[in-house]
């Protein structure tokens, strides 16, 4: 008899659907928590913004606005400066360093703890890259944005895979997703917003714009308004966890029975609940043995199919090429002849178009499956990118400075169907799939692992992507449609379906089934 006094019979039999109900409990909850999608959205999105106003380069960077300036400089090489990347790709880095003590916090203090930690780092991030003076200040904001990222984007799945019943897991879980892509267009929105802004500044200031007194000139502080909003995503996933309760998951998991029985009550919506928490208590006292080493448990034999598709799948969503398309769209623009305006209202667009096509996952993933829209969103970005390769080796050179308006609006489109297609399959999967695919004993770990490789790769695609594009020039896009036309191979042959099958359930419904992944079940215990 485990500690609470409650008596834990056999767990169900493989298939068992546990009694639930879509309470406004469980909905209100994964809404709440899913904000902690807009603070990773919002850095996505105001980074590539950001980097694309003259004043912010001016600041930080008078390097790149000197090679803006320069009329032989090749369009592919306007922005290649490994600082400027550095600027993008340094929260990245620091996120993955930090989701290994949030791996700790989530299961010790539980998801709630650690989302509230997420959006105290990340309100401490926007105050000090809003108040920059020098670059160093500047990296110090981004690292703090980082440790908030790494620990949100440990906490908000695996809090709202727990959550939700297993028959509409996946569209309440496509809620972070869902939220980076609003925290994407929010930032897009702000950047066009500030960006207007310093150009009425400049017009009706244009006499005053070099100081007759001290000689230096006014700088517009429309960059500082963009980066410190990242506090407003931090505000309200901080008010999101104090207002849920924590996953019945986590305070079994803490031996608080007692309120891990009454928290699933309350999100279920029946006193029926007897089959699913006597599978949550001994998921759990099975994880006690493993939770002293719950990244070593990983490494097991049994832990391997799992711990293969999380980590191929955020390299597989990376070289979609999306996050670097997210980053640098703005700079992307002007490469194709885009003023610094043009660009930033072009990607306003793009955001629109990517948050609004999120809802399409949330509705259909429940209905048809992970692997069928996996398939089908890589058809799409394959087509896509390769498209985008023929016309940019046609139609961009090193002699041109720009293309055809026409042209440029055909890419513009482009670019908006990859991110449609990329935003209803890869992007909320990317995330769904790893938060509901390990047992109990390694989920935490699990969990970390797949946002320490989404980050790893986040991190190499921002800190390469201009110098490849400098390099590769309009090969790049071939290459990003080779890496969908793989990972889609990988879809086909080593993913299965887990579509409706409740969590406690995924080794014997979707593991035991496969055809490749089965031999991995036979364990019995040894690595």
């Amino acid at each position: 008899m485990p500690a609470g006094g409650f008596s834990v019979s056999s767990a169900p039999p493989p298939g068992t659907e546990f009694e639930a109900k879509i309470t406004t409990t469980v909905v209100m909850s994964c809404v709440m928590a899913a904000t902690g999608g807009l603070m990773f959205g919002y850095d996505i999105g105001v980074s590539g913004g950001v980097t694309s106003m003259d004043d912010f380069l001016d600041e930080f960077f008078p390097s790149v606005l000197q090679q803006l300036d320069g009329s032989r400089q090749s369009p592919y090489c306007k922005y290649d400066n490994q600082g400027l990347q550095l600027f993008t790709s340094s929260l990245y880095i620091a996120g993955l360093v930090a989701t290994l003590f949030a791996s700790y916090t989530t299961r010790r203090f539980g998801r709630r703890f650690t989302m509230r930690m997420a959006g105290i780092l990340f309100i401490t991030g926007a105050i000090f890259n809003g108040s920059a003076q020098n670059l160093a200040m500047l990296i110090v904001g981004r690292i703090f944005l980082g440790f908030g990222v790494g620990f949100a984007n440990q906490a908000v799945p695996l809090f709202l895979s727990e959550m939700s019943p297993a028959r509409i897991r996946g569209g309440l879980s496509t809620l972070f997703q869902l939220n980076i892509t609003i925290g994407i267009l929010f930032a897009e929105v702000v950047n066009y917003g500030t960006s207007r802004y310093v150009l009425s500044v400049r017009y009706s200031c244009r006499d005053l714009y070099l100081c007759a007194v001290c000689h230096h000139r006014i700088r517009p502080w429309g960059w500082r308004l963009s980066l410190s909003l990242a506090g407003v995503p931090g505000a309200l996933l901080i008010v999101g966890a104090l207002l849920v309760v924590d996953t019945p998951n986590s305070l079994i998991e803490r031996g608080r029975l007692e309120e891990g029985k009454a928290a699933l009550k309350k999100i279920r919506g029946t006193d029926n609940v007897e089959p699913e928490f006597n599978s949550i208590v001994e998921a759990s006292l099975i994880a006690r043995h493993g939770v002293k080493h719950p990244f070593r448990d990983l490494l097991r034999r049994r832990n391997r199919p799992q711990l293969i598709i999380t980590v191929f799948l955020q390299i597989f969503q990376n070289l979609t090429g999306i996050n670097a398309i997210m980053f640098y769209a703005p700079a992307l623009l002007q490469t194709l002849g885009f003023n610094s305006d043009e660009s930033l209202y072009s990607a306003v667009i793009t955001g629109a178009v990517n948050a609004l096509s999120t809802l399409v996952s949330v509705y259909a993933v429940d209905r048809v499956g992970r692997r069928m829209l996996l398939l089908e969103g890589g058809v799409y970005m394959f087509l896509t990118q390769a498209a985008m390769a023929v016309v940019f080796r046609i139609k961009v050179t090193n002699e041109a400075d720009s293309i055809d308006r026409a042209w440029a609006t055909m890419v513009v489109a482009m670019v908006c169907t990859f991110v449609f297609s990329f935003a209803w399959s890869w992007g909320p999967l990317g995330w769904l799939i790893p938060s509901e695919i390990f047992p109990l004993d390694t989920r935490s770990g699990g969990q970390s692992v797949a946002v320490c490789a989404n980050l790893l790769f986040t991190f190499v695609m921002g800190q390469t992507f201009l110098s490849m594009l400098c390099r590769l020039k309009y090969a790049i896009f071939a290459f990003f449609s080779g890496c969908i036309f793989v990972m889609s191979l990988f879809v086909v042959f080593f993913l299965p379906e887990t579509k409706k099958v409740p969590i406690e359930m995924m080794t014997e419904k979707a593991w035991r089934q496969h055809w490749f992944w089965k031999r991995y079940m036979d364990d019995d215990g040894n690595p």
